[in-house]
């Protein structure tokens, strides 16, 4: 809890086995949330063990996707505020206190993973990849006239339960490309938003989503038809 509001984590997985439960405990031990939610996307592994072996909330998504996981813990979640972060061993569970100091003047603080002095050695942020997430966002940023952004794929995000009740049911994609679909729709209902660097960490086991150069592309044009589709969609 802070200033008398309460805030939900939310973690999508799918097997995480190697990470979830040390990735759990770290933000546990910070003492800051009312709740954790890990939505287990049926994972093939021993991550739902993991994950139970800890105080968080399980909860199960059959619906395969990190879009459809990360819908069911924000639906579930019953917090004034709510945090998105991967189990993955990535973010930095203290730097949720570089987002509270904005919750005074905005709904949403987005974090980004492209500012170089927050990119640890061996983070999965290469100078392609890099690149590639500051070009997508500011294709977003222009046809949508949004906030200042240089990463559209930063799953590590704070919004109030307020915006999202505003907009969930506008909300569609149960894929990859999710965050540009969740950034658009809090942009369109003229939610105030600021981004922030957080620290981007060495992820413990393989990438689901960027895990080559092929997968990355494929998920960079995804991303691209998808705000080029809500921009056609918004025009009418």
């Amino acid at each position: 809890m802070y200033n008398n509001k309460t805030f939900s984590l939310i973690f999508p997985a799918f097997n995480e086995e190697q990470n979830i439960k040390e990735t759990i405990k770290e933000f546990e031990e910070i003492c800051f949330f009312d709740e954790i939610i890990v939505v287990d996307n049926n994972s093939l592994d021993n991550t739902a063990d993991e994950i139970k072996k800890t105080k968080s909330i399980y909860i199960s998504e059959s619906l395969q996707g990190y879009g459809a996981a990360l819908r069911k813990g924000l639906e579930v979640a019953k917090s004034d505020y709510l945090v998105m972060c991967e189990p993955d061993g990535t973010f930095s569970a203290k730097d949720i206190y570089k987002f509270l100091p904005y919750l005074s003047d905005f709904d949403c603080v987005f974090g980004t993973r492209t500012y170089k002095p927050f990119i640890h050695k061996g983070a999965k942020m290469y100078t392609l990849l890099r690149w590639g997430n500051f070009l997508v966002a500011k294709f977003l940023e222009l046809l949508f006239s949004g906030p200042r952004l240089s990463d559209v794929g930063c799953t590590y995000k704070l919004l109030s339960k307020e915006a999202y009740n505003e907009i969930n049911e506008k909300l569609s994609v149960v894929g990859s490309e999710f965050q540009p679909e969740l950034m658009i729709n809090l942009i369109i209902s003229k939610k105030k938003i600021i981004e922030i660097p957080v620290n981007y960490l060495k992820r413990k086991g393989e990438s689901k989503i960027t895990n080559n150069f092929f997968s990355t592309s494929i998920l960079a044009m995804k991303m691209i038809l998808l705000i080029i589709k809500l921009r056609l969609k918004n025009f009418f």
